[in-house]
């Protein structure tokens, strides 16, 4: 992973949208380690918003309606779900400092949770940063079969019904892959994100989620 690493805690939100506007994503080693590092990738990973699919076997447990889906109420326990251990991720990047930028920005509109919900438990979610026209992914988790899954599949209803141009995933992995994710170079995913960017911010509140995404 290419980084630049920076125990700098003069970090703000304002670098931190230029930062992403320029293709740089922050991290850490741990939750427990305080310094932040910028990233950026050689191999970017995207979803290509126009050629999003999701399996039949997601379709039909959608159909189900297991879950209630909510925007932009419990951000701050997305996060604290993401930043959870779980069985498949005995560790995390997510420290003190990534949640106090990251609350900032969605006090600031810039960033954004999507979470499933049964009943008044918050069963799995997503969260990311949107700028111009892009949406920036960063965590997931869930505590349910397909929750994270059909968090995702609303994400990419909303980005599309706004009109975002670019979902980036910062990496791929094989999950992403069913989805559609791609792999692409620096170079190209550089271009895209400048089309994005250098647009007025892309509204993403004050809509419902839709019943039946595809």
């Amino acid at each position: 992973m290419v980084g630049r690493r920076s125990r700098n805690n003069g970090i703000t939100v304002d670098i931190l949208l230029r930062a992403y506007s320029a293709g740089l994503f922050p991290m850490a080693d741990s939750a427990d380690d305080p310094e932040l590092f910028w990233v950026e990738p050689e191999i970017r990973g995207i979803i290509p918003l126009a050629s999003f699919h999701i399996s039949k076997s997601l379709a039909k447990a959608m159909r189900r309606k297991p879950f209630e889906i909510r925007f932009n109420t419990a951000f701050e326990a997305v996060m604290a779900g993401c930043a959870a251990e779980a069985p498949d991720r005995p560790s995390t990047w997510i420290n003190a400092t990534i949640r106090r930028l990251y609350t900032e920005l969605r006090q600031i509109g810039h960033a954004h949770s999507v979470e499933a919900w049964e009943g008044e438990e918050l069963v799995g979610g997503l969260y990311g940063v949107s700028l111009g026209g892009a949406f920036f992914g960063e965590s997931m988790f869930s505590r349910r079969t397909n929750a994270s899954k059909i968090c995702l599949v609303h994400l990419v209803e909303r980005l599309r019904q706004q009109g975002f141009t670019l979902l980036d995933t910062q990496f791929t992995t094989e999950h992403l892959k069913t989805f559609g994710a791609i792999d692409i170079p620096k170079s190209e995913y550089a271009t895209i994100l400048e089309a994005a960017v250098d647009r007025p911010d892309v509204p993403f509140e004050n809509l419902p989620a839709q019943e039946n995404p595809r």
